[in-house]
């Protein structure tokens, strides 16, 4: 069978950054809910057309996908549009997403990397759930810094991201990334070899059926 690692975080916890050391680590597929989402507004898209009849045009690029920082600018300062977007996207990205896991073959192991990883229902699939955690002056920091918002809006992301704690006992690896990038790697590389060894081997599988 094949085995499945969720991975999650809120905005600027550096989950995309322990996607990369896991990529490089060597996983078969990894699924980032986020680039799906990305692909789902390309020109053309059906998702597309449902997001203009709700928002409206101006929410477009001028290739007829949609543009993302407005559209966030428009639905991350209100609590019902937020919602609504949400009821619009999460079936097509859910639809993706499962095309994807179902591809990879035995024995090999998949990545999903999604910030609503649980309140999606992604949890039960997986053999294990990493969640990527830091202080919230730290992600203010990177908002800011690294991905030039204004502290206003960074603030305004922030304050919109699911709470992360709930979550918590979920996690089979908690991640903390307040140090540097040399730390976080050496976490991954542990958590990546605690993960492996938990994993079922092939031949108990077959012997137990």
């Amino acid at each position: 069978m094949p085995y499945y690692l969720g991975l999650t975080g809120n905005i600027a916890s550096g989950k995309s950054t322990v996607g990369r050391m896991l990529q490089a680590l060597g996983v078969y597929r990894y699924i980032d809910a986020d680039q799906v989402v990305h692909d789902l507004y390309l020109p053309g898209q059906p998702l597309v057309a449902r997001l203009v009849e709700e928002f409206g045009t101006s929410i477009l690029a001028p290739d007829g996908g949609v543009d993302r920082k407005v559209l966030g600018a428009l639905v991350f300062n209100d609590a019902e549009k937020l919602r609504r977007l949400e009821t619009l996207v999460h079936p097509a990205v859910q639809e993706a997403v499962i095309s994807q896991v179902r591809g990879i073959p035995d024995g090999q192991v998949g990545v999903l990397d999604a910030i609503k990883l649980i309140e999606s229902g992604y949890a039960p699939i997986c053999h294990g759930i990493w969640i990527v955690r830091c202080s919230p002056e730290n992600q203010l920091r990177r908002l800011v810094e690294l991905r030039g918002m204004s502290e206003e809006e960074a603030r305004t992301r922030l304050a919109a991201q699911p709470p992360l704690e709930p979550k918590l006992s979920q996690a089979t690896e908690i991640i903390d990334n307040d140090g540097t990038v040399e730390d976080l790697q050496q976490k991954v590389t542990a958590a990546w070899a605690r993960f492996h060894a938990s994993l079922p081997r092939q031949d108990e599988g077959e012997q137990s059926s």
